[in-house]
């Protein structure tokens, strides 16, 4: 689940990111105090769930028949911290895949990253900066590190390292381009070795998103980036 919202009275509208069918949009009709196969809990962002739908329509809605949560959540909707944190990943998620057709290697990175987030315990402050970054195999545009070497230059139009400036804008000098390097050797494992500030860690998320900007049609700004900002201490 990406998120909903109401429609009418007794129905939701829904957008997933699903295995097989890539984005989908739904619709659901809910049951009255939680009655019913389709319940509105199910449908919170990022919920894990298994669904059933009617997918005779070609365009528009897709009417869902049955719905249930294939994975509970342990920790995630019940955290001050692992909360924002998740829902910025829901909202840039929705941004990102916006053009995916069916793809089961995005579904399930996304799905195994935040079972991790989920099961961690701490050390997770580095989250949503690593699974941006590591998205971005999946999605075909994962920065070319072949050409790094201190000093470098990181140029965001052309994903990739270069000894000199490039005659554009979206580029990052040497002391960032540098911290890009670290942070693609990162991954969920091991990025509570990599410290950083919440100052450079809120840089390096302005960066990602960018890079995502320059490389996804009509990426949107994301309304979450503050929340997500403010929720790890200094």
């Amino acid at each position: 689940m990406l998120h909903s919202f109401k429609y009418g009275d007794t129905k939701l509208i829904v957008d997933m990111l699903t295995a097989d069918y890539g984005r989908m949009s739904c619709i659901a009709a809910v049951g009255k105090q939680g009655k019913g196969k389709l319940r509105r809990q199910y449908f919170q962002p990022l919920t894990i769930i298994e669904a059933v739908a009617d997918m005779r329509r070609r365009t528009g809605l897709q009417p869902l028949k049955e719905a249930r949560v294939a994975t509970p959540y342990a920790s995630i909707p019940f955290d001050p911290v692992k909360l924002p944190v998740a829902l910025f990943t829901a909202e840039f998620l929705a941004n990102a895949t916006r053009r995916e057709q069916g793809d089961q290697m995005v579904f399930a990175y996304a799905e195994n990253s935040l079972r991790w987030l989920d099961g961690c315990r701490g050390g997770f402050a580095n989250f949503h900066v690593v699974f941006m970054m590591r998205l971005t195999r999946f999605l075909g545009f994962y920065p070319n590190i072949d050409g790094y070497a201190d000093g470098c230059w990181f140029d965001l139009r052309a994903a990739g390292f270069c000894p000199d400036a490039p005659l554009h804008g979206d580029r990052l000098p040497p002391d960032e381009a540098r911290k890009v390097s670290l942070l693609l050797r990162m991954n969920f494992a091991t990025m509570h070795l990599f410290k950083m500030t919440r100052a450079e860690r809120n840089r390096m998320t302005d960066i990602i998103i960018r890079y995502y900007e320059l490389h996804v049609p009509d990426f949107k700004e994301m309304k979450s980036l503050e929340v997500v900002k403010e929720v790890f201490n200094p």
